[in-house]
């Protein structure tokens, strides 16, 4: 056989053992705990690529969770050389300023006052009535102060203020315009709570002991009450507003030198 009648089954075997060689090197133990050490010390969350990380709405989030599924019973070095380049860019769009546990937030948490036990009454539709009605009521005065609805939650909602002295002006208004609804059997009354700090970004959601103190605070107001951590208060310009303080605020969870106020509009 002639020279140039082997060379193309040469190329063949060069192009079947390089094949190999890649595919040897994908799922090389060593090569992938090599790229798995390398993520930590490249800039974003080293465990970007799992559900937590990837919940969001923005770019890497849905590439991330793309590749994340596409990748799930195959994991190689392409799964993690594609999570590190999205690691990398969420971090620096985080760095850019959607935060990551530097920068002061207003974090607030809200729920209606004994829904659940009127939408057992009430039905399922009923309840999904009203909750349509609540989340436009509550949408619009979140927005127009500069906030961020971060989750619905049931009968609530979670929402961060990159200006904090506009957060408690769009609980207040918030609280006002539910109270103008009504449902047959039950009058919607919104309660609140708001603290401000340093919670962490992750994905689409904050994480931290701020958000778990704002929960807190918000699970201790009571029916039409918009309850306002001290740490928070210190921001606001109280004038117009009636303030007054919650006796004996010992609540799980939240830090004893933690304070709570009432505040309505005077």
């Amino acid at each position: 056989m002639s020279g140039e009648g082997r060379a193309p089954g040469r190329v063949r075997r060069t192009a079947s053992r390089v094949a190999a060689s890649a595919r040897n090197l994908e799922r090389s133990p060593k090569v992938l705990t090599a790229a798995k050490l390398a993520r930590e010390l490249l800039p974003g969350d080293s465990r970007f690529g799992d559900p937590l990380s990837t919940a969001g709405r923005e770019q890497p989030h849905i590439v991330g969770r793309r590749l994340a599924e596409l990748t799930a019973s195959r994991p190689g070095l392409l799964r993690e050389t594609g999570l590190s380049a999205l690691q990398v860019w969420q971090g620096v769009s985080e760095a850019q300023g959607r935060g990551r546990g530097d920068r002061e937030l207003a974090i607030a948490f809200t729920d209606l006052s004994a829904f659940s036990d009127w939408a057992l009454e009430a039905g399922d539709d009923a309840a999904l009535d009203l909750l349509r009605d609540v989340g436009q009521a509550l949408e619009r005065p979140v927005r127009d102060n500069g906030g961020e609805i971060v989750k619905w939650l049931g009968d609530g909602m979670m929402t961060v203020f990159e200006e904090p002295v506009r957060a408690i002006g769009a609980l207040l208004d918030a609280r006002d315009r539910v109270g103008e609804l009504s449902a047959d059997g039950y009058q919607p009354r919104l309660r609140a709570g708001l603290h401000v700090g340093r919670p962490r970004r992750l994905g689409g959601d904050y994480l931290g002991v701020d958000v778990n103190v704002a929960a807190r605070v918000a699970q201790e107001a009571g029916a039409e009450e918009v309850l306002v951590s001290g740490r928070a208060l210190e921001l606001f310009d109280t004038d117009g507003l009636e303030i007054r303080e919650r006796r004996h605020f010992a609540v799980k969870g939240v830090p004893s030198d933690v304070a709570a106020y009432s505040v309505s509009r005077a």
